[in-house]
């Protein structure tokens, strides 16, 4: 067997084992593709904290870690037919290496709800449950309502002199949620900056109230479908339907793009009551992840 760093160019491999594994644990297609493991690399040092298991050229299991803040993260998929072999306990002991050398207070990881045997994993190591993530998605027929704000309020695309007042903003809006962290603007703005837009249009907006920015949101054209990223309103513009109308601008992007199918992560405990408004534009719960947590002294 041989093991080496995760390179860009194993997206594809990884997104066939990590579809494989969800669709035979839920027994159902998985949406998964290789432009969704390319984000979940982002922030990730791959050359130095990555790892991929093969063996014959068969890619049997990868992991990495990546830290956000405070908080060190790590990331673990075993092939289908390799489960068994002891390869989801060596990426959980290189994981918490990583975290341990690089002094991070909490490590976290996550697992699908139906996969038993990776609970029984990590709560041996001395994990503990602590959050469930909804993923919702809908399935766009048509255009969605002409996106509506209040008078004196506008709804634009992001411009680029924009960047400082929309990292500002998102992280006002977010700083409530639950394991937040403000990631420093000129590290977020290195790994952002060029993702707002492709040559098709915009794909950031933001609503203005004079020179400020009242709510902003961040998606994501990917093969799969559209993603919503990010969405926030700041405390003191909630309430007024801003959230729905840049909902509505990003799926009217996405219909003229021709992706149907608009997804997004929630934390079902998110105290603006985000999952009912989600809900209440069409989207549904189709799938949970959960948040493991161990505290390293």
């Amino acid at each position: 067997m041989n093991v080496r760093p995760i390179a860009h160019a194993d997206a594809e491999a990884v997104a066939e084992i990590a579809a494989a594994d969800e669709e035979a644990l839920r027994g159902r297609p998985s949406h998964i593709r290789a432009d969704d493991v390319r984000s979940w690399w982002t922030g990730a040092d791959l050359a130095q904290a990555s790892w991929l298991f093969e063996e014959d050229s068969a890619v049997l299991a990868v992991g990495w870690f990546q830290i956000w803040g405070e908080i060190g993260a790590g990331v673990g998929v075993v092939a289908l037919g390799a489960k068994g072999r002891g390869l989801g306990g060596t990426i959980a002991d290189r994981v918490e290496a990583c975290g341990r050398a690089h002094e991070v207070k909490l490590l976290h990881t996550f697992v699908l709800p139906e996969d038993a045997a990776a609970r029984a994993l990590f709560g041996a190591r001395g994990f503990r449950e602590v959050r469930r993530f909804y993923e919702m998605a809908i399935e766009l027929t048509g255009p969605p309502p002409p996106s509506v704000v209040p008078d004196g309020l506008v709804l634009d695309a992001f411009r680029e002199d924009d960047a400082v007042a929309f990292h500002s903003a998102t992280g006002d809006a977010f700083s409530e949620n639950w394991d937040f962290r403000t990631m420093p603007f000129e590290e977020w703005w290195q790994m952002r900056r060029g993702h707002d837009a492709d040559e098709r249009g915009p794909l950031w907006f933001v609503v203005r109230d004079g020179d400020e920015l009242a709510a902003t949101i961040r998606t994501e054209a990917r093969s799969a479908g559209g993603f919503i990223a990010t969405l926030g309103v700041r405390r003191p513009w909630r309430g007024r339907g801003l959230a729905r109308a840049l909902l509505h601008r990003s799926f009217d992007e996405f219909w003229r793009r021709g992706l149907t199918r608009v997804t997004l992560g929630v934390d079902s405990e998110n105290p603006t009551g985000a999952t009912h408004l989600y809900e209440s534009v069409g989207m549904k719960v189709e799938s949970s992840m959960l948040t493991f947590e161990k505290v390293l002294g």
